[in-house]
């Protein structure tokens, strides 16, 4: 055994600082950490989040179904700071127990009816709304199938390959390698299926669009980890297609900038609790106020 090999103890025992960029926000217990009462804005809607992939696929398909018109799904959007441990606080482990971004409560129904998991949430409204979920039961099939492909092929992209790629506090070749090797195969995966398909669902743009587009396109535009060049995503033309084309979409423009709190100051919008937010309420507008 080299020098180098980790030997696993027995027992594990938790040290808080071997956890790279995000150490200070994990631990190996749930539950609240501090009392802190969620706050509940004027509309049916209330999303807690922030503008990482998971928060963006809820905030598209939000932007979307207002784009349609659909007065029902106007929301508040309030923002839930995870490196300030936002996502402990009382109320929001009240609304998800794992602790997790993002979060929906609907009160539109009667009573607060709390829903967590961003798929879930995806799903919930698109049912709620019948709308981006196809009604046909061979599309239907094949829009949950893409959909909750994403939720079992995120972890391996952003837990497996972006933090030891991008975050981890040393780069450890095994598995880099070895998330590498899993992304290259989900990203021929989905330029495979794009070769033949406008969408997800062939000519129809659903939920599955809206899921995966947050996660693989930003990989796509070398907007996460740094890592275009090292994946080579510029090969994958079905996929850049299909990205850009998405990209284009003045709903998805809206949705990547709500609780984005990182970037350039007029893509910023922290919360959302109106439409005219993004005229009037994004951070170049605020700093100097």
């Amino acid at each position: 055994m080299s020098e180098s090999t980790y030997e696993p103890p027995k027992v594990w025992q938790w040290n808080s600082q071997s956890g790279g960029t995000f150490a200070s926000i994990n631990r190996p217990i749930a539950g609240a950490t501090k009392e802190a009462d969620l706050p509940v804005g004027k509309h049916p809607l209330q999303l807690y989040s922030l503008a990482t992939p998971n928060g963006v696929k809820v905030t598209i398909l939000l932007e979307e179904l207002l784009a349609l018109n659909i007065n029902e799904a106007e929301y508040d959007a309030h923002l839930i700071n995870i490196m300030e441990g936002d996502q402990f606080g009382s109320g929001f482990v009240q609304v998800n127990p794992n602790s997790k971004i993002p979060a929906l409560v609907d009160h539109n129904t009667g009573m607060k009816l709390p829903i967590f998991e961003s798929g879930a949430i995806m799903l919930y409204l698109a049912e709620k709304f019948d709308v981006f979920l196809p009604k046909e039961p061979s599309l239907k099939a094949q829009c949950l199938s893409w959909l909750f492909w994403q939720v079992g092929s995120a972890p391996y992209l952003g837990g497996g390959f972006g933090h030891f790629y991008a975050y981890a506090p040393e780069k450890f070749e095994y598995p880099i390698e070895r998330f590498t090797m899993e992304v290259k195969r989900q990203l021929d995966v989905l330029d495979q299926h794009l070769a033949n398909n406008q969408y997800m669902c062939g000519e129809l743009y659903t939920i599955a669009d809206m899921a995966i587009w947050p996660w693989y396109g930003a990989l796509m535009q070398n907007k996460v980890y740094e890592a275009a060049e090292f994946l080579q995503t510029h090969t994958y033309k079905n996929l850049q297609r299909w990205t850009d084309e998405i990209e284009q979409r003045a709903a998805v423009k809206r949705g990547i900038m709500v609780n984005r709190t990182w970037g350039e100051l007029d893509k910023q919008l922290h919360e959302r609790h109106e439409a005219s937010d993004f005229q009037f309420k994004t951070q170049d507008k605020l700093v100097n106020v």
